[in-house]
Order: structure tokens, then sequence, then C-alpha cells
């Protein structure tokens, strides 16, 4: 039996009604259902109403062969398995049907035992390719997603991440943990000639030290204890496409030399086996300071130098906290569906406590925190009560911290105060003039005299740095 769960149907094609009728009869006691056909046109019409996983066809037909039906067939409905039958069975004609994507081939005269064994193997097939492109479709939807955000800062960054899209260059994707940098890395490749071709996602510190080279790079068959099988490694899977290593810096160094090469000559060395090429674009990432970690002696200077091509620093949400309610909000349109809950929208409150908090799990908290609130609401829209205790705590102030080096004019520290609190403040001059404890004239005398957004200054890591809250 298969492991179909519903009733598998299957569809016999053949101009010969005693074969029609010997084998409707082979499979309906298999508990398939069976329709039958004459000729190739009438296999088409059957296809085009009734979900077939199988189709068992005669290779030689009068009108349209059993050929010419399988192009059509695999043109049309190309998730049906195919089988082909014939007396006249010869390796030219098996070879041939397979390249135009036969799943097995027969030969008459028919033995039950043989045509069930085939059918069980096509069934089997067609279910885990449809298993399978379920999967994948799930998964696209999950790592598919868009970055969300209108802010200046996340602009900069998906501009310099869409020039540096069309080049081959390698570029270092810079961030905390939670800040989308792996949907930084998909943007790059969505935009790139390789577009087309295979991303490959590979976390660098979620995997043991043990097998991250033979994950990277490969391994031949005996090449150590458990190597009973030759695999192909990250490299290889991502040949012509984009590879991406997410938190490179956690690769030791011994790797690390292997790494450069694939870089510098484009060649890589599976264990165990011999050097090969392979044509790949590199995208990396780390939350790390891998300057700091080449003056430690836990990087390679050579392979810093090499990665760190096209820097793009992904920036927390904590700097551009004006995104925070149009990121709630698709995050809530995607729970509310996926928990069937009807929720609109957030409450003025929330959305305060919201762009009030800090975020320092960045993008991946404030998800987890919506979906939490979804979840716990009991009304049509989150109220300050649904999120997350630490949200609401009146201790937790303001998230943004707003970083001065010494000798900052007086001048620019009040612009920017001002208008890093209007940020928080959605553009609310007189709430921003409270939570200053200045009047709402001197916010509206400050922007006239000419006040813009400062870039913030570099920080300086000294004991004498000055942060204001």
């Amino acid at each position: 039996m298969t492991s179909n769960a519903r009733t598998p149907t299957i569809l016999v094609v053949d101009d010969e009604p005693s074969i029609l009728d010997a084998l409707q009869k082979v499979l309906a006691k298999e508990n398939m259902a069976v329709r039958t056909a004459s000729s190739g046109q009438q296999a088409l019409d059957i296809l085009r109403t009734v979900p077939v996983q199988v189709m068992i066809t005669d290779l030689r037909m009068p009108g349209m062969t059993g050929e010419d039906l399988l192009k059509a067939v695999k043109a049309l409905t190309p998730e049906v398995e195919v089988i082909m039958m014939t007396a006249y069975g010869t390796v030219e004609n098996a070879v041939g049907a397979m390249k135009l994507g036969a799943y097995d081939f027969i030969s008459k005269p028919l033995k039950r035992a043989a045509i069930i064994a085939a059918v069980q193997k096509a069934l089997d097939k067609h279910a885990l390719v449809a298993e399978n492109r379920e999967l994948k479709a799930q998964l696209a939807a999950a790592t598919n997603r868009p970055i969300v955000g209108n802010s200046q800062v996340l602009r900069a960054a998906l501009d310099m991440a869409r020039q540096a899209a069309g080049s081959s260059a390698t570029v270092l994707l810079l961030g905390e943990s939670g800040t989308g940098k792996e949907l930084f890395a998909r943007y790059i490749q969505q935009h790139s000639p390789r577009a087309a071709r295979a991303l490959v996602p590979t976390n660098c510190a979620a995997l043991p030290e043990s097998i991250l080279e033979s994950e990277l790079f490969g391994h031949e068959k005996g090449a150590f204890t458990g190597a009973v099988r030759a695999r192909e490694g990250r490299f290889l899977e991502a040949h012509t496409g984009t590879l991406f290593l997410d938190e490179i810096g956690e690769i030791p160094l011994h790797i690390q030399v292997k790494l450069l090469r694939a870089l510098q000559e484009g060649e890589i060395e599976p264990v165990g086996g011999r050097l090969s090429k392979v044509d790949v674009r590199l995208i990396c990432a780390t939350n790390r300071d891998l300057s700091e970690e080449v003056k430690a002696g836990r990087f390679r200077e050579d392979l810093f130098y090499r990665i760190n091509v096209i820097p793009i620093r992904v920036p927390p949400l904590r700097d551009r906290l004006e995104d925070v309610p149009l990121l709630a909000d698709h995050f809530l349109r995607i729970f509310a569906g996926k928990h069937g809950k009807p929720v609109s929208g957030f409450t003025e409150a929330a959305l305060y406590r919201m762009g009030n908090y800090g975020w320092p799990g960045n993008v991946r908290e404030m998800e987890n925190a919506v979906e939490r609130a979804v979840v716990l609401c009991r009304g049509g829209l989150v109220d300050e009560s649904d999120l997350p205790p630490e949200l609401r705590d009146p201790q937790a102030g303001h998230g943004r911290q707003i970083t001065f080096s010494v000798g900052t004019p007086l001048e620019e520290v009040e612009r920017r105060m001002i208008t890093e609190t209007l940020k928080f403040t959605r553009g609310d001059k007189r709430l921003a003039a409270d939570l200053l404890g200045i009047a709402t004239r001197t916010i509206y005398r400050k922007l006239e005299s000419g006040a813009q957004p400062a870039e913030p200054a570099p920080r300086v890591e000294s004991e004498s740095d000055e942060v204001i809250h």
C-alpha cells in the first residue's frame, strides 16, 4: 500500500482494451482509483479535469505516441509521475523515456508484481515531491520577508546594499543580533545577477567546530570516522550562486586559512579530497568587532581585509525608532492571521510604550513581543497591558541613548536632543517639550533657527564620553 492518506488515482493509457481491463482490475485490488484512456488525446482530456498521481502509458500507440504523450504531460502536469510500458523494450527506449521525464520503464508481457511495485514507487516519489514543494513554499514565505521601515538610517543601508548587489564583491554585514542581517543578505542576492541561483545560508556559530570544515568544504568517503559516503559542502551547494556565512567571527583559525584560499583562488579543498574550482559570491555577517578580533589574534588579518570589501552596518532598532509603528503593524497583520485573532491595530498607549523602549533584542525581540500581544489581546486593539512586562516598566525610560563626544558644541547637543525626542513623540511638539522640560515655543525657535537632524558624531571609546539618556 502507498503511504498516501487519500486514495491515489492512476491513469492507464493503451489502445488495447484487454490491457486496460487487466490493469484496472490489478490496481483496483490495491485500493487505487483507476481511470482509463484508449488514446493520448483522451488521456490529456482526463488529466485536465482529474487529479492524477501516476500515469501508465503504452509507448507505441496509433496517433499520439506514448513518447508524445509523455512530452505533453510533462508540459501540462509535470507533477504526474509517468511509467512507460511496451512490448518492444530496449535500452534505447528506456534511456529516451527517462530523458524525457519518465519515472520508470516496464516491458510487456506485464507481470502483476512488477506493475504494483513500479506504481507504489512512483506514488512514493509523487508524495515526496509534493511534500518538498510545500516545504519550499513555506520556507520561501518565511525567508522572503520584506525589510520594513522608512527611516533615513535604514534607507541609507539599503541603498548601499542595492549598489553592492550588482557587483561580485564580498559584502560584510555588521550589526547586533536580531537586526535582520540575513534579510539584508537575501536583499542583496535578490538584486544581484545571481538572483535566479541559490542562496545558501550558513550559521557558523550553530555548527560544532568538529563538523564545520566538512559542512563548508565537504568531505570524501572515508576521510574520517563516520564518513561512510562523500558529501558536498556549502560552497559546492552555492556554486554559481551566493553563500551567506552568518557569524563568521566564530570560525576557528585553521578553517579561516581554507576560507581565505576559497576567496583568493576560487578553490576549495574537501576533507580528504583534492582542490576543486568553485564560483561563489560571498556575503558575510558578524555581530563582533572583527578589527578587535584581529588585534586579539582570533581572526586572520588577511581574511578580514578580504571580506571587508564592502562593509554595511545594519542599524539597531533603537537607532530607527521611527520605524516601530510600521514594523508593529507588519507583525500584527502576520500574527493576527496566523492565530486567527480579529486584532486590527494598537492603542495609542501601546504604541507609545513600543516607541519608548530600547529594544535590546532588536527586530527579533519586537516580532516576539507583537506575537505575544496578539495572542493575549482580548479586544480589537492591542493595549499596553498586552505587551511584555519590560515594555510596560516605567523605569525603562527612553530606549535610545544619544552619545556625544567630549567637546561637542552645546548648540549641536540641543538640536540633536530636540530632533531625537520629536522622533519619539512622532512629531508631537507639545509632548516633546514636556519630556525635555522646556517650553513648546523653545522647540519652535530652535527648529526655525535652522536645526536639522544631525548625523551622530563618531563614538570615541573613552571613559570621559558623556551619555545623555
